[in-house]
């Protein structure tokens, strides 16, 4: 299994925000996610971070699966490999849900590596001890059936988990993004790939008939190691952006059930931009990452 995205040091997410309509569906969903535990299984987290300051699930909930041990910290050197990818995948799910919790677990190490049974057995833990939504900003070009036995018995749980399609340009998604919304995990699975600022699909974003939506993934700014704020672009940074929306919408009390075909049958349409042209029905169901319209649907949309 492997991170995605690439390091960047640049600011600011407003214009990104505005595309998304967060402040609008932090509105509808005032609770914020409150109540709600995204367990984030990457890199580990800072943390220390002051970001995360009262955010962070109990530590008896923490695990490093790559160190074995109780402390799931991102270590590395800042801006080389994968060091800060949980940092800021964990970031952007609380500034889309500021009132969730973040369940910080580690599988990969600071170049971003890691095993398929590490990455197993997290997705087991987080939903054993509370996690309400797994967010996997990590994949593989092959199949793991470890892997997708642990999200099938998750997600028979009703835990619902987002993946990202990977950032290799191909008409393919990486696993186990691949297997989202497929018989064996259902309605509660759900594969992320990334455009840019003007809906146009990122020069890096796989893509598929599979894949269920897109979202925003070039330099989103949030926290990085040593207390710090950094840009990364990557699929990674897109799917965070439908775990804090899902997170958002489980705070109000909605049944995970219908929470993804609601979240990629209410998105907006990119298809009719020209540069998405070459990419028909392979951008998502419907195209991108509308938290307003996915928070103000019916259910039978």
């Amino acid at each position: 299994m492997w991170a995605g995205g690439q390091f960047s040091q640049l600011p600011e997410n407003t214009a990104l925000w505005k595309k998304i309509k967060l402040e609008e569906a932090q509105r509808i969903a005032p609770k914020l996610g409150a109540g709600v535990t995204v367990a984030v299984i990457d890199t580990g987290l800072d943390l220390q971070h002051p970001a995360f300051g009262g955010s962070l699930s109990d530590p008896s909930t923490w695990y490093d699966f790559y160190a074995g041990d109780a402390t799931p910290q991102d270590e590395g050197v800042f801006g080389v490999g994968g060091y800060g990818h949980g940092t800021n995948v964990a970031g952007i799910v609380l500034q889309v849900a500021p009132g969730a919790k973040i369940m910080p677990l580690r599988v990969l190490g600071s170049d971003g590596s890691g095993d398929v049974v590490m990455v197993a057995r997290a997705i087991l833990w987080a939903a054993d001890r509370g996690a309400n939504v797994i967010n996997l900003s990590l994949g593989s070009k092959e199949n793991s059936k470890v892997v997708q036995n642990a999200i099938k018995k998750v997600t028979e749980r009703r835990v619902l988990v987002v993946s990202s399609a990977g950032n290799s340009n191909l008409s393919k998604i990486t696993y186990p993004a691949a297997d989202a919304g497929g018989e064996d995990s259902g309605d509660y699975s759900m594969s992320v790939g990334s455009v840019d600022l003007n809906d146009v699909k990122s020069s890096f974003s796989n893509y598929s008939d599979k894949l269920k939506l897109m979202a925003p993934g070039e330099n989103v700014y949030a926290p990085a190691p040593d207390g710090g704020m950094a840009a990364w672009s990557g699929t990674s940074m897109a799917a965070p952006m439908a775990s804090g929306g899902l997170a958002l919408a489980l705070g109000q009390r909605l049944s995970s059930g219908e929470l993804v075909e609601r979240m990629s049958g209410n998105a907006a349409d990119i298809y009719k931009i020209s540069a998405n042209k070459p990419y028909k029905d392979k951008l998502g169901e419907k195209g991108r990452l509308d938290l307003v319209k996915f928070l103000s649907s019916s259910g039978d949309d």
